[in-house]
């Protein structure tokens, strides 16, 4: 009787634990890498990385930074409600010359936590 008792518990726990999972915020990008190509020193470039949320629970972005100092990151500070769209724009400033690869983090309270996205490209030193 104990054996069936504490079967019926852990499958209990596990169909528990399986349905929150479910029921996370979950996002779904359009991309998540993003290539400038050749752009211009001194002028900055902006990314935007679309999402849905296709969880069954709000999505609340509580922080998005960039890897340095020259990517500028805007995010949604209000919940992102299920089915409903936002973006998150990733502006890199174009000081150095040469190529680059940059990363933005995006921690949340979507299924998998934290997100990294890219944006990449090659800056061209600007003509005299």
């Amino acid at each position: 009787m104990k054996r069936v008792l504490v079967i019926l518990v852990g499958l209990l726990a596990l169909t528990a634990s399986v349905a929150m999972v479910s029921r996370a915020a979950l996002f779904n990008w359009v991309k998540t890498a993003h290539d400038f190509g050749r752009i211009e020193q001194g002028k900055p470039v902006t990314a935007e990385f679309r999402f849905t949320n296709q969880g069954e629970l709000p999505l609340l972005i509580s922080q998005a930074k960039g890897s340095c100092g020259c990517t500028g990151v805007e995010f949604p500070k209000a919940a992102v409600m299920p089915g409903a769209s936002g973006v998150i724009k990733a502006t890199f400033n174009a000081a150095t010359v040469g190529q680059f690869s940059k990363s933005v983090f995006v921690e949340s309270n979507a299924e998998g936590g934290t997100m990294t996205l890219y944006v990449k490209g090659e800056v061209l030193k600007t003509a005299p």
